[in-house]
């Protein structure tokens, strides 16, 4: 078999893993400003919208608009499941940054692709070494103590609400995922997307409220535009990070996320104050952070050292 070779410019493979994980450490916190001036439901409608636009652009310049066709029954049911699930994400994810704070969300989603991986060993019948178990109990470990460290905080009575939300949003994302991994059988990636963030605007249109974004001013339709593009620019980054870097390093690079989210927050804390509450962080949730991150490279580093690597569009991180 034919497996794909990094080109070895490690230079540019570095910049752009940091690319990803700079977008994906800001973008809970651009989404809990935006969200201060309109609400959730709205934010998600205009994001899948964009995404929409932009990925049906791609699609119909390389002439793949087809395809589905060949889907039958069970291929239709299954790409709607995976729709629903990543709209779920999506707003789940929204609703409970609403209640908690960036660095808390972007630790909580690290659960999903552990929860897909636990999903491929039981639906795909795949395997952990007993190495990768280690590192998905220090994951675990570690959101437990980062989640405690922040409930000791006392940020109000619907922090854990939205750690909750949070936690459903990364269940609901590692049943897309497993579902995407089964219908790239009839489709590519992107005509799978393609569908679910067009099913997925329909479906938020009657609960929109579009007129709302009107009253935005200059900074809010910068960071509206920032969070819309955001998932669109990290992924071209992360696609272009494998073909230069061996997957392993890269999934090194993003496993840092989280750390990243806290740092871009307390920055953004201290340059703008009161636009966003300061992070609180005690030694018991620091070391509950250094946890989630040891687990995330165990599980990356040493899943990938006797398996050939395989040829996914999803990410090793998953924020929405």
């Amino acid at each position: 078999m034919n497996l794909h070779r990094a080109s070895g410019n490690w230079r540019l493979g570095l910049g752009l893993s940091l690319v990803t994980a700079l977008c994906w450490a800001t973008l809970p916190i651009a989404l809990k400003l935006v969200l201060a001036e309109i609400d959730a439901l709205t934010l998600t409608w205009f994001r899948f919208l964009v995404a929409a636009l932009f990925t049906a652009a791609w699609l119909g310049l390389r002439g793949r608009l087809r395809g589905y066709a060949s889907l039958g029954r069970g291929g239709w049911a299954l790409l709607l499941l995976a729709g629903l699930m990543l709209l779920g994400n999506y707003v789940f994810y929204l609703f409970g940054i609403q209640y908690t704070s960036p660095a808390n969300t972007q630790l909580l989603i690290q659960l999903a692709p552990l929860l897909m991986a636990l999903g491929g060993i039981w639906v795909f019948g795949e395997h952990f070494h007993a190495a990768q178990w280690l590192g998905l109990a220090l994951l675990v470990a570690g959101l437990a103590l980062f989640s405690l460290d922040q409930w000791q905080a006392a940020r109000g009575p619907g922090y854990l609400a939205g750690s909750l939300l949070v936690l459903v949003a990364a269940v609901a994302w590692a049943i897309y995922a497993l579902a995407q991994k089964q219908l790239l059988l009839k489709l590519g990636s992107m005509q799978i997307l393609l569908f679910i963030y067009v099913l997925a605007t329909l479906a938020l249109w009657p609960v929109a409220s579009p007129a709302s974004l009107l009253r935005l001013d200059g900074l809010h339709w910068l960071l509206l535009g920032y969070c819309a593009l955001n998932t669109i620019g990290a992924y071209g980054a992360f696609a272009e990070a494998l073909a230069h870097w061996e997957a392993s390093r890269v999934s090194v690079v993003l496993a840092t996320t989280p750390l990243l989210c806290i740092g871009a927050s307390a920055a953004v804390a201290a340059l703008w104050p009161g636009s966003l509450e300061p992070e609180r962080i005690e030694a018991l949730g620091w070391i509950g952070a250094g946890l989630v991150v040891a687990g995330s490279v165990t599980v990356s580093l040493l899943g990938r050292r006797r398996a050939a690597p395989l040829v996914s569009t999803l990410p090793p991180s998953t924020p929405p």
